[in-house]
């Protein structure tokens, strides 16, 4: 019965590619129709779907959850707000005086999507908010539709490695949760990965393990984007401004408040003083004090923010819900084992297995965006994984890193389709895919170079990989695991019996 688990995912990608129905919608079919065919088949008992409330509040609980509202509100009001575009006129004009104007225009586009990151809510808002500053400058330059095309898919997956992003949060979490299952796995089947007090990875781990990678990518981004744009380019019209134009006092006063703002708030999260829904939180608050200063966060303007966070909000929740009812009717089956049992096989090779993984989640991204790998994949293939691997941290700034590619691969990239859509006229995809190229080689020989050196991940971690054995006992690291692992259960766990 455990391959019937594996034909319904097969069945819930068709429909995603084909139906065009809400990604929520595709899930909760196929998990009522995958539950009544195991009832009727005798395949599990319906006690197992009687879990699905329990799971459902235990992780609507969790207090990630309140960072993801807060960064819906922060990415809706970096929108419908003029700040990107003031900060992303004034960095330009700094820029120009050093790079000169034609790379200036392009570098400032890339150095903003970097800034807008940490306090965004979705790749869909940076690449929105982006096109209606950057893009549009850009296209005044007379800058080819598909280079501009690139620059904003490039730049507004940005945010998937540089923390704290709502991306990596959540892909922390769901780390949490499969390094918790992984190393009872291991442990039950005597793998080297289950070492005598092992500590469970959390999300600050993550975060701290994807700085250096994602500043290596940064600039190496920003110096093919410098590069490129000092070659001649046909079709490309003179530009009409001054290249050396001066900083408005509003310009002034963006480019020196609000990169120190979020540059100090990202080195709080990273260090740990700070965390992410405290950062989310202290962002939403300026930016609404800011709108409310400057004028522009009049009642309308606020009604619509209002409206994109919840809408943002309201879809990842039904996402979220979705996803945990698919995966349960997924273990019902049996088909996590499925899985274990083909990663046991490369019980002597994980360099495999972890090419396996992050194949499996480069190919699903053709047709699941960030947040459903995130909620969907990583559940089911991490687990067995994280059984084979010691470092958790590092695989997960790995995953990072292919999600972002998954954004980027044409033809069906979600950051190159949108990016695509907003840019008139609509290129033509092999000349995107030109464009594209040098950025995902770069992308390319970061990830190598990450497989092959796991040590960059770990400059910047403080926390131990592994807890003193005088605190925690064997006993004590089982119940800690069943304990973080609880809302992943398959049955609840059987009271037990009184004491005679």
């Amino acid at each position: 019965m455990s391959a019937v688990g594996l034909l319904l995912l097969a069945c819930a990608l068709v429909l995603m590619m084909t139906t065009g129905w809400a990604t929520y919608t595709v899930l909760l079919a196929v998990s009522s129709a995958g539950a009544l065919l195991g009832l009727a088949l005798g395949a599990f008992d319906a006690a197992v779907l009687r879990t699905v409330p329990e799971r459902l509040v235990g992780l609507l609980e969790h207090d990630l959850l309140q960072a993801l509202v807060l960064y819906a509100v922060v990415g809706a009001l970096l929108h419908r707000l003029a700040l990107i575009d003031c900060l992303y006129k004034g960095l330009a004009k700094v820029l120009a005086r050093l790079t000169g104007r034609q790379a200036a225009a392009e570098m400032a586009g890339l150095g903003v999507g970097m800034l807008m990151a940490p306090m965004n809510g979705s790749v869909g808002a940076s690449l929105v908010t982006l096109s209606n500053t950057a893009g549009q400058a850009w296209a005044a330059e007379g800058l080819p539709p598909a280079r501009r095309t690139a620059l904003v898919a490039v730049a507004s997956t940005v945010g998937v490695i540089v923390p704290p992003s709502l991306v990596l949060l959540l892909l922390g979490d769901a780390m949490l949760r499969a390094h918790t299952e992984g190393l009872a796995l291991a442990r039950q089947l005597g793998l080297p990965a289950a070492q005598a007090g092992t500590r469970i990875i959390n999300t600050q781990d993550v975060m701290q393990a994807a700085l250096a990678p994602g500043a290596l990518l940064l600039l190496a981004w920003l110096a093919i984007t410098w590069w490129l744009s000092r070659q001649p380019r046909r079709h490309r019209e003179p530009a009409p401004a001054a290249p050396h134009a001066a900083l408005t006092r509003g310009e002034r006063w963006t480019l020196y408040t609000v990169p120190t703002f979020i540059i100090g708030l990202l080195a709080l999260v990273a260090s740990g003083r700070l965390r992410a829904v405290e950062a989310a939180a202290t962002a939403g608050v300026a930016l609404l004090l800011w709108g409310a200063s400057s004028r522009q966060l009049t009642r309308p303007v606020l009604g619509r923010v209002l409206d994109d966070a919840l809408a943002l909000t309201g879809a990842l929740f039904a996402l979220l819900v979705a996803a945990v009812t698919f995966s349960l009717v997924l273990r019902a089956y049996g088909t996590d084992v499925l899985v274990a049992e083909g990663m046991r096989a490369l019980q002597g090779q994980p360099a495999w297995a972890l090419l396996a993984v992050l194949g499996a989640l480069l190919g699903s991204a053709f047709v699941l965006d960030a947040f459903e790998l995130i909620f969907l994949v990583v559940p089911i293939v991490m687990p067995p994984l994280l059984a084979l691997v010691d470092d958790a941290a590092w695989v997960a700034a790995l995953a990072l890193l292919v999600l972002q590619a998954g954004f980027l691969l044409p033809p069906l990239g979600y950051a190159v389709v949108l990016a695509r859509a907003q840019v008139h006229p609509r290129p033509a995809l092999p000349a995107v895919v030109r464009a594209l190229a040098p950025y995902l080689l770069v992308l390319a020989a970061v990830v190598a170079l990450v497989m092959a050196a796991p040590g960059t991940t770990r400059w910047l971690r403080t926390a131990p990989a592994t807890v003193p054995e005088t605190a925690v006992d064997g006993d004590d690291l089982d119940a800690l695991m069943r304990e973080m692992s609880a809302p992943a259960a398959e049955t609840p766990a059987p009271a037990e019996a009184p004491p005679p």
